[in-house]
């Protein structure tokens, strides 16, 4: 198990019980949210005001947090209750669990928001469930340490890391079938597909760099390091127009700003202490990263490149989602 993924065995809390501060976590507008993996909590931010507006208990290690098409709903991986947390976004409760396998990490739905794929870390699987029914319609064995998990753009494959294998599975997202392992850096952590789904990038912690995959081919097209190779690079965020990617370093406290035509780092932006994970505002203004050891989120402004707020938020922040 890596590291920085300590502590594993943390108390429980009620995972029903919703803390709400005075503003709702629906009442309008965007909203950014945050799962803080050692209080079992996801906090609920306004990016209107750089303020935490809603506190939402869930259960044990929440993690990996994506959203369903309609914006209506949250799904937070909860990794020490081998489920899915389900959000309302309009009341702002966690409403019910969904089985996902042992130890789920990260979470991805499909593009039709039927399915929820996850990483189970522990057993060196991928699952696939189907969230009306809460029926797992797959888990097929991948490798070791699973971590990031991306759907294709057309919702017919899925893409993930494992962390001490150094490779990317390629399965078939209807059926769980393998099609394909891909060799990429050491330590992968993260998949992200950029904008328009051709491209996938992995980012390798240990191995300082990243690696664009074709999606069309599954084949690893080039590599590159993200500046001296010992900066630990996590996740990675991209700007609509395919300008820039943003990725967050844990050992260096910082973000890398990439160049995407040239796959340069072109900046670095000082942020809290263990940068995780990161979100950007829809236009691109906004940057916002989990500093899982300052216990806070770091708001930037991308035209300056630099943080302008570092907003207090639960206890070991983990992950991040933008909802418009």
């Amino acid at each position: 198990m890596h590291p920085a993924k300590s502590p594993r065995r943390i108390l429980a809390l009620p995972f029903l019980l919703a803390i709400v501060l005075p503003l709702p976590a629906g009442s309008g507008g965007p909203s950014l949210y945050v799962s803080n993996e050692v209080d079992n909590t996801v906090a609920v931010i306004s990016p209107q005001t750089n303020s935490v507006v809603a506190t939402i208990v869930v259960g044990r290690r929440p993690r990996g947090l994506a959203a369903s098409p309609d914006r209506r709903t949250v799904y937070v991986a909860l990794g020490q209750d081998n489920a899915l947390g389900v959000i309302d976004v309009a009341s702002g409760k966690m409403t019910r669990t969904i089985p996902a396998g042992r130890d789920p990490e990260l979470v991805v739905l499909s593009p039709d928001g039927k399915t929820a794929y996850v990483s189970n870390e522990e057993i060196a699987h991928a699952s696939a469930i189907d969230v009306a029914s809460g029926k797992v319609v797959f888990s097929t064995a991948v490798g070791v340490e699973p971590e990031g998990i991306a759907v294709t753009t057309d919702g017919k494959k899925l893409y993930v890391t494992a962390e001490t294998s150094n490779s990317v599975s390629v399965l078939d997202a209807k059926t769980g079938r393998l099609l394909r392992a891909i060799h990429v850096g050491e330590n992968p952590r993260t998949i992200a597909l950029a904008p328009g789904g051709r491209r996938a990038w992995v980012s390798a912690e240990a191995g300082g760099n990243v690696t664009i995959i074709d999606v069309a081919s599954d084949s690893a097209l080039e590599q590159f390091p993200i500046r001296d190779g010992k900066t630990k690079p996590v996740r990675i965020a991209f700007t609509a127009d395919e300008r820039w990617a943003y990725v967050t370093e844990g050992a260096a406290g910082t973000v890398s700003v990439v160049d995407m035509a040239t796959h340069r780092v072109v900046d670095s932006i000082a942020v809290g202490r263990r940068p995780w994970g990161i979100a950007l505002a829809p236009d691109g203004r906004r940057l916002y990263t989990a500093d899982g050891r300052s216990n806070t989120v770091s708001v930037i402004d991308t035209e300056v490149r630099k943080v302008i707020m570092a907003i207090p938020v639960g206890d070991r922040p983990n992950d991040l989602l933008y909802l418009p």
